[in-house]
């Protein structure tokens, strides 16, 4: 989509682009020495500079150039041309605040799922991010990224598709779990598992050193991020929906892989239906910790 692409391009809108593919011009390859009329006079000189500069960007397989230069509504362009070096990521954290922490976390790059806990081996979770180029998270702009940088003291420097911005945008609405259900992504043994669940599952398991408990907790971390997949192909294939490139450029759904981790019912019985039985007197997450 990226090579179709022209409202990265200073002085060209997503109108102005528009009306180039309307005129035959739907490709870097397809421009000619003569500039399109279309283009606003004051950016006629710099055509040819940017469309070549995009072209070597491209080659060295650079996201961050396009994505710090692309409107933030089109960012979903992103991922078909940085699928093979995407990274889908969630963590889970002991609640909202600069105090609490990360428990675990989970990479999941379209072929393996890796994993990470507290305690354990989640000081190579940040390393391991900078094996790609290209980030997708859920609500990830406002809570993991800059969660993800201050507890750890990094800068994570990929290019950032945050799904729930494009999906908000084709109406689905409603939180991760909302949104898979929305386009029919199930969570067997897992209905009854939240965000809140998930802090509770951490303290059973950080104060009783049940296995069971982190366990589940790794099959929720695990399930969150693996529709991760799901849902970006949905919102690509939706979105390229209003370009000229529908049949040439959607994408398969992918084939998700099942959790090396499964949710023990007893302890979620224990843990995390409880919470759900005394729902409007719920505890807010932020004050799990304090």
């Amino acid at each position: 989509m990226l090579t179709n692409t022209f409202c990265h391009i200073p002085g060209i809108g997503e109108t102005t682009e528009r009306a180039l593919w309307s005129t035959g011009i739907t490709s870097w390859n397809a421009v000619r020495e003569a500039t399109p009329q279309c283009l606003p006079r004051h950016w006629r000189d710099s055509w040819s500079r940017h469309i070549e500069e995009s072209g070597r960007q491209y080659a060295d397989r650079n996201a961050r150039y396009f994505a710090e230069n692309l409107p933030s509504s089109q960012l979903w362009r992103l991922f078909r041309d940085f699928h093979d070096s995407c990274a889908f990521v969630d963590i889970e954290t002991t609640g909202l605040y600069a105090w609490h922490k990360v428990t675990t976390a989970v990479i999941y790059d379209g072929l393996s799922v890796r994993h990470y806990v507290n305690g354990e081996n989640l000081d190579d979770f940040p390393k391991d991010l900078l094996d790609y180029s290209l980030l997708v998270t859920y609500n990830g702009r406002c809570f993991d990224v800059p969660f993800i940088e201050r507890f750890f003291c990094v800068n994570i420097p990929l290019a950032h598709i945050d799904l729930r911005y494009a999906l908000n945008s084709l109406g689905i609405k409603g939180g991760l779990k909302g949104c898979e259900r929305q386009v029919g992504i199930a969570r067997p043994g897992l209905e009854d598992v939240d965000g809140f669940a998930a802090v509770l599952l951490w303290r059973e398991y950080e104060r009783r050193k049940n296995a069971k408990a982190l366990e589940t907790l790794l099959a929720y971390n695990i399930r969150d991020t693996i529709a991760l997949h799901a849902l970006m192909v949905h919102a690509h294939n939706e979105k390229v929906k209003s370009t000229p490139f529908s049949d040439s450029h959607s994408l398969p759904s992918p084939l998700l892989p099942e959790p090396a981790f499964e949710a023990d019912q007893q302890t979620v019985a224990r843990v995390a239906r409880p919470i759900f039985a005394a729902e409007p007197t719920r505890v807010p997450v932020g004050a799990i910790w304090r």
